[in-house]
């Protein structure tokens, strides 16, 4: 944890969870980072991301794959390889090989998805009971194609059915772009469908992907400083931090007193009544 030379004195900034956390979570999405890179991004924010990603299959093409997973744990973050990997594995038919390649890089935390393969409930939830024995699952729910929509009661009951399996946090699937699953196209959060959602599936085992300034916003008005975040870009951990803490402009009256909001809140003019007088 960096030096905080008495800033921990300012009043009115919501309590975050601690690590190990299971709530409140920041989930970065490494795509291919250099040893160098990620060595700087656990210098500059490991103390406040609890899991990197290693996206897609990267990790198949990650030159140094051992040392740079050995540099996030040594800064207190778990790794993991992403779900698209998984499916290869799986596709192949070398789920052993799987288990065996998690086990040789010392990864504690796996993610089953099916997002590009199709696999019946029933052989998800199969991977799921497997893998929970020796790791922490995180099971990836949604589809990954843009235009697929999946009606509110089937994702309720999916993300039922594999926590009910074993796994630890259910992943909202926005893919990295925040377009999909739970975003319609251009991003905007499917609020009906997230609001279906949150009636039956505690807020805490779900996984929010939100690689989008707006879309984080979103949950952190919804849900709170400490609402699980996932796909974020390695050079906006910081930037979120802040945005959960009420330390940037969209979330800054989020956690002031009422009297506070009333005297300083910027009052926007009605452009009817706008005059050159009152226009700067």
């Amino acid at each position: 944890m960096p030096e905080k030379m008495g800033l921990e004195d300012l009043p009115f900034i919501p309590e975050r969870t601690q690590r190990p956390r299971h709530h409140g979570i920041t989930m970065v999405m490494d795509k291919g980072l250099s040893l160098r890179a990620a060595e700087d991004l656990a210098e500059s924010a490991g103390h406040i991301i609890d899991l990197v990603k290693l996206g897609f299959g990267t990790a198949f093409c990650t030159p140094h794959l051992r040392e740079k997973v050995r540099v996030y744990q040594s800064a207190g973050i778990q790794v993991y390889l992403g779900g698209t990997f998984f499916e290869a594995y799986v596709v192949r038919g070398m789920f052993d090989q799987y288990l065996r390649l998690n086990h040789s890089l010392g990864l504690q935390v796996v993610e089953v998805s099916d997002g590009s393969i199709r696999l019946r409930p029933t052989e998800k939830v199969k991977f799921i009971r497997r893998l929970a024995e020796e790791f922490r699952v995180l099971s990836e729910v949604g589809s990954k194609e843009s235009g697929i929509l999946i009606s509110p009661n089937r994702w309720k009951s999916m993300m039922e059915r594999e926590l009910e399996a074993g796994a630890w946090k259910v992943i909202a699937e926005a893919r990295e772009s925040g377009t999909v699953g739970i975003y319609r196209p251009g991003g905007h959060p499917h609020v009906a469908l997230i609001r279906q959602i949150l009636k039956r599936i505690p807020e805490e085992r779900i996984l929010w992907e939100a690689p989008q300034k707006a879309q984080q916003t979103y949950f952190i008005k919804l849900l709170g400083a400490n609402v699980n975040l996932g796909n974020v870009a390695p050079d906006e951990v910081v930037a979120l931090e802040a945005l959960r803490l009420g330390l940037r402009g969209d979330t800054f009256f989020e956690y002031l007193p009422e009297e506070l909001r009333r005297k300083f809140i910027q009052q926007i003019p009605d452009k009817k009544q706008q005059t050159p007088e009152n226009v700067e």
